[in-house]
């Protein structure tokens, strides 16, 4: 149990350095374009990225035809643009697949 301790500490001070390292020598400098470039379309890219990955799978000949996938994406479109709010998106899109899958659609 020793060995563990001393292996999550040492873990987690590698990892805040390497993450603190970069504010240290670069915060007298001006952020490069591509970094703002990059900070800016990147999140709506990964998003759509992980839409089509997570849509990939689903099979459209089969019985149900994709319709719990395609409600529960409805749920997150629909949710985020009201509340703004991609957490609770997420989450409420989630659950509202595991509850069609789970019971309505079985």
């Amino acid at each position: 149990m020793q060995n563990f301790i001393k292996i999550l500490i040492t873990a987690s001070l590698v990892t805040f350095v390497i993450r603190a390292v970069p504010f240290f020598l670069l915060k007298n400098k001006e952020v490069p374009d591509i970094i703002d470039y990059l900070g800016e379309y990147l999140p709506a890219s990964i998003m759509g990225l992980l839409v089509v990955y997570a849509l990939k799978d689903t099979n459209l000949s089969s019985p149900f035809y994709g319709i719990p996938e395609i409600i529960a994406s409805i749920v997150v479109i629909l949710l985020h643009l009201w509340k703004k709010n991609l957490l609770l998106s997420i989450a409420a899109g989630t659950f509202v697949y595991m509850f069609l899958i789970q019971t309505v659609f079985i």
